[in-house]
C-alpha cells in the first residue's frame, strides 16, 4: 500500500508539473521556427538549412534543458528549494562569508534575478500574442484585431489574480497533457508524411550547419534559443514538486513531445516551403487554425499564469532577503503557503506588459527581446553553479572547470547571437533587468546605512533594563512586544513610552527577527527565548526566505517553551522610522531620493508579518543616512 501511495503521489506531482513547470518552454513551439527562418536572419529555407536548425534545436534541448539542467542543475537545491535566489544563497554559503567572492557573487545573483523579471514581462506577452496571431493564418481579416484581442485575454489575466489559483490550479496539468499530446501527434503526422526529417536526428546536420554559413548560422543562435526559454523554470519550482516529479515529466512527456512537433515542422517546410510564414498553424490544414488557437490561447495563459505566480514568489523573496522594501502580500489559499498575490506587482507588471504589446505589437518583434534576458539568465546560474560544485560538493576543480567550461561556451554563444538584437528590441529586457538591479542594490545599501545609524546611536539593552530597574517604573498589566532590529539596542518605542507615560508593562518582551539565507528554518530551530530579568524577555525568530513570516503563530509556539501570551491583553510596540537623506554621505543623491521613496511607500511592518491592527501602537522616528 505504502508504495502504492508513492506511486499515486508521485503521478500527481508529475501532472501539477507539466502544467505549471513546462508552460512556458511547451509553448515556445508557437513561433520558435517561425523566427529562426524569417526575413530579418536572412537565412535561405533550404533542405539543408532546415536539417541543420531542427538538428540545433533537437540537440540543444537535450543539452541545455535535459543534461544541463534536468540532470545536473537540479542537484543543486538550497534545502530542496531552487531558482535564482535559492542558488545565489547557496553560492555564498559556499565560498564562506570571508571569502573575496561574496560581493562578485551577490551581484551576479542580483542581476540574474533582475533579468527573470524582464523575463516575466516578455513571456505573458509573448505567448499570448503569438497563439492570437494563429488568426492571421485563417484570414487577413483578423490583423487589425490581434494587439486588442491579447489585451483583453491578458487583462483579464491579470485581473483574476487576486483570486488565486487554487480552484482553477487543478486543471493546469490535465490541459498541459492535451497541448503535448497535441504537439506529438501533429509532429507524428508530419513525419509520417516526410521521414527524411528524421535525420535530423544526427548532430552532425547542427555541426554542418554552424561550419557552412557561420555569421548566418550564429544569427539564426538568436532565435533557436527561443525553443529553450523556460529551462529557468524547472530550477526555480524545485521546491514545490521536487526533482523527480519534474525528471519524469520531462523524459515521459515534454521532451518526447517538444522532439516530435520540432521534427513535424521541419518535415512540413520540406514538403511546403509557403508554410514558413507560421509552420505552427499550418501543421494539420486550415480545418485546423481555429481549434490550435483555442488551445494555444489556453495553453499560452497558463504559461503566463505560471510566470506571473513565480514572480510572485521571486518579489517575495526577495523582500525576506533584504532586496526589495516590505509590500502588502494577500494568501489566497488557507491550504496552500505559497498561494500569494502582490498587488503592487501584479499591477506593475500589467503596465509594462501592455506596454510590451503595445510597443511591439508582434511575437517577432518581442522574439528580438526575448532572447537577452533567457540566456543572461542561463549564464548567470552556469557562473553560481561552478562555486557550488567546487566549494561546496568540494567536486575536483578539473571536472568543476571543464563542466562549467562546457555549458558556459554554449550559453556565451547564445547570449552573443542575442547581444546583436539589442537595437532590435534587445534593450528592453536589458532596461528591465537594469531598473530592478538598481532598486534591489539600492535598498540593499539603504538598509545597511540605516544599520549602521542605529547601531551608532543604540543604547546596550542589558544596560539600560538595569539601569531601569534601579528605580521600579510604575508597571501597568498585560504584555508589550517591541520589535526590535538586531542593531536597535533599547527600541525608540519603549523610550518614547516611558518618557510620555512613564509606565512599563508588567510582561516586556522584545521581539528580533533574523533573515537568514536558507528557504526554511526547521520548528526546532525557529525561536529563542533570553530571560533578562524582571519579566523581561528577548525572542529571537529565525525565518528563511520561504518561510512565512506570522508573528501571532510566533507568539504561540512559544508556550512550548514556557511563554504563554494572551491575545487580547499583548499590545505590539512598532517604530515608524521616516528616512532623512543627508547630502554628501551614504550613496549618491538620487540613489537616497529613490530609497527614501521606497521606503514611504513600503507595506506596514504590522500588515507584513500578520500582526492584528487594533493591538499595534506605532511611534515614528526619524533616521539620517
Amino acid at each position: 500500500m505504502a508504495n502504492q501511495h508513492t506511486k499515486s503521489s508521485l503521478i500527481g506531482l508529475t501532472l501539477a508539473a507539466i502544467g505549471i513547470v513546462y508552460g512556458d518552454i511547451g509553448t515556445s513551439p508557437l513561433y520558435t521556427m517561425k523566427e529562426v527562418f524569417s526575413a530579418e536572419h536572412g537565412l535561405p529555407l533550404t533542405e539543408a538549412n532546415i536539417f541543420g536548425v531542427v538538428s540545433l534545436i533537437l540537440w540543444g534541448l537535450f543539452i541545455i534543458v535535459a543534461v544541463k539542467y534536468v540532470t545536473l542543475i537540479l542537484r543543486a537545491d538550497n534545502r530542496g528549494e531552487g531558482g535564482i535566489m535559492a542558488l545565489t544563497a547557496l553560492a555564498l554559503e559556499s565560498v564562506g562569508k570571508s571569502s573575496r567572492w561574496q560581493f562578485l557573487l551577490l551581484i551576479l545573483g542580483l542581476f540574474g534575478a533582475a533579468l527573470f523579471y524582464g523575463d516575466g514581462v516578455i513571456t505573458p506577452a509573448i505567448s499570448v500574442l503569438s497563439a492570437i496571431e494563429g488568426l492571421e493564418v485563417a484570414t487577413p481579416a483578423f490583423n487589425p484585431y490581434v494587439v486588442p484581442i491579447t489585451l483583453v485575454v491578458l487583462i483579464g489575466l491579470y485581473s483574476v489574480q487576486s483570486k488565486g489559483t487554487a480552484g482553477i490550479g487543478k486543471w493546469f496539468g490535465p490541459i498541459m497533457l492535451i497541448w503535448f499530446f497535441t504537439l506529438a501527434a501533429m509532429g507524428l503526422y508530419n513525419i509520417i508524411r516526410s521521414p527524411v526529417i528524421l535525420g535530423a536526428l544526427n548532430p552532425w546536420h547542427a555541426v554542418h550547419f554552424l561550419m557552412e554559413y557561420r555569421w548566418l548560422a550564429f544569427l539564426a543562435l538568436g532565435a533557436v534559443v527561443l525553443a529553450f526559454t523556460g529551462a529557468e523554470a524547472l530550477y526555480a519550482d524545485m521546491g514545490h514538486f521536487g526533482s523527480k516529479p519534474i525528471r519524469v515529466a520531462w523524459f515521459m512527456i515534454v521532451f518526447p513531445a517538444l522532439g516530435l512537433n520540432y521534427l513535424g515542422q521541419g518535415a512540413l517546410l520540406l514538403t511546403n516551403p509557403a508554410a514558413v510564414s507560421n509552420p505552427f498553424y499550418q501543421q494539420l490544414g486550415a480545418w485546423s487554425v481555429y481549434p490550435l488557437v483555442v488551445l494555444s490561447a489556453i495553453a499560452t495563459v497558463i504559461a503566463s499564469q505560471a510566470t506571473i505566480s513565480g514572480t510572485f514568489s521571486m518579489t517575495k523573496q526577495a523582500i525576506s532577503l533584504g532586496l526589495l522594501p516590505r509590500m502588502n502580500i494577500v494568501h489566497t489559499s488557507s491550504n496552500e503557503i505559497g498561494q500569494i498575490y502582490i498587488p503592487a506587482v501584479n499591477w506593475l507588471q500589467l503596465a509594462v506588459v501592455i506596454a510590451a504589446v503595445v510597443g511591439f505589437s508582434s511575437s517577432s518583434n518581442l522574439a528580438s527581446a526575448y532572447g537577452i534576458a533567457v540566456t543572461g539568465t542561463m549564464l548567470v546560474t552556469s557562473l553560481l553553479t561552478f562555486f557550488v560544485i567546487r566549494y561546496g560538493w568540494k567536486l575536483n576543480p578539473l571536472l568543476c572547470f571543464a563542466a562549467t567550461g562546457f555549458f558556459l561556451t554554449i550559453d556565451f554563444a547564445f547570449f552573443s547571437a542575442n547581444v546583436l538584437k539589442i537595437i532590435h528590441g534587445g534593450w528592453f529586457p536589458l532596461v528591465l533587468g537594469i531598473t530592478m538591479f538598481t532598486v534591489m542594490v539600492t535598498w540593499k545599501r539603504g538598509r545597511e546605512l540605516v544599520f549602521e545609524n542605529l547601531k551608532k546611536h543604540a543604547i546596550p539593552l542589558e544596560d539600560f533594563l538595569s539601569s531601569l530597574f534601579i528605580s521600579l517604573p510604575i508597571r501597568v498589566a498585560g504584555t508589550a512586544i517591541f520589535l526590535r532590529g538586531e542593531a536597535d539596542g533599547v527600541p525608540h518605542a519603549l523610550l518614547h513610552n516611558l518618557s510620555h507615560n512613564k509606565i512599563i508593562h508588567d510582561r516586556v518582551v522584545f521581539l528580533t527577527l533574523h533573515n537568514k539565507e536558507i528557504p526554511w528554518v526547521p520548528m526546532a530551530d525557529r525561536i529563542k527565548i533570553t530571560d533578562l530579568s524582571h519579566q523581561c524577555y528577548q525572542i529571537d525568530v529565525n525565518y528563511g526566505f520561504k518561510d512565512e513570516p506570522d508573528i501571532p503563530k510566533v507568539l504561540e509556539q512559544c508556550a512550548t517553551q514556557g511563554l504563554k501570551f494572551e491575545p487580547m491583553e499583548t499590545s505590539y510596540f512598532i517604530s515608524r522610522q521616516t528616512i532623512i537623506s543627508r547630502p554628501g554621505s551614504g550613496m549618491a543623491f538620487w540613489r537616497e531620493m529613490l530609497f527614501v521613496a521606497m521606503s514611504r511607500n513600503a507595506s506596514d511592518a504590522a500588515d507584513y508579518y500578520q500582526i492584528p491592527p487594533n493591538r499595534v501602537i506605532e511611534v515614528g522616528s526619524q533616521v539620517e543616512i
